[in-house]
């Protein structure tokens, strides 16, 4: 709603609401719990200036109560009131387009795997069309011992081990792209 002033001009309001003011607050200690859920691994490719914040997330790993957990991560949203939170967050969103991607590729892999299990030996054929480098004498073994497996009611050793080799030429197609 617009000021009014002593000479009629209108301006603006500067000053956001309480309600939008607690929003914002809210959002930042959401951004703070994105960021205390990383491994340190993860944390160091987070650009984050602050040495307040990265020491406040040190410690609230420390912390076991979860009343005191809570009370720390309202301290880690009041320091990143300081902060230009939006470098944080592109950070945090590329990290999870990262890990979305290779979950799907994950998933991919095993779809591949239960596809060509359930042809048989001609499933072999399903992973040389996606990966022409295969070895199609492997693939073809490994299915035949995934079958043998399963008759014998034996644990699917084979299975995971077609998984692996699926794995590893994913990595070496990925690589040569």
């Amino acid at each position: 709603m617009p000021d009014r002033r002593e000479n009629g001009a209108t301006e603006p309001q500067d000053t956001p609401s309480k309600s939008a003011r607690k929003r914002q607050m809210l959002a930042l200690q959401t951004v703070g719990e994105s960021l205390l859920s990383l491994n340190d691994n993860q944390l160091s490719n987070i650009p984050i200036d602050d040495e307040r914040l990265l020491l406040a997330i040190r410690e609230y790993r420390q912390i076991r109560s979860n009343s005191a957990r809570k009370r720390h991560l309202q301290l880690i949203g009041k320091i990143m009131r300081n902060i230009d939170p939006a470098p944080i967050e592109q950070a945090l969103a590329a990290l999870h387009g990262m890990q979305r991607e290779s979950t799907a590729k994950f998933h991919q892999l095993e779809q591949l795997r239960e596809d060509m299990l359930a042809a048989g030996v001609e499933g072999a054929e399903l992973a040389m069309a996606r990966f022409p480098k295969a070895d199609r004498q492997q693939l073809r073994q490994a299915i035949l011992q995934h079958h043998r497996e399963v008759q014998a009611h034996k644990p699917p050793s084979a299975s995971r081990k077609l998984f692996r080799y699926l794995m590893a030429l994913q990595q070496t197609h990925s690589a040569s792209d």
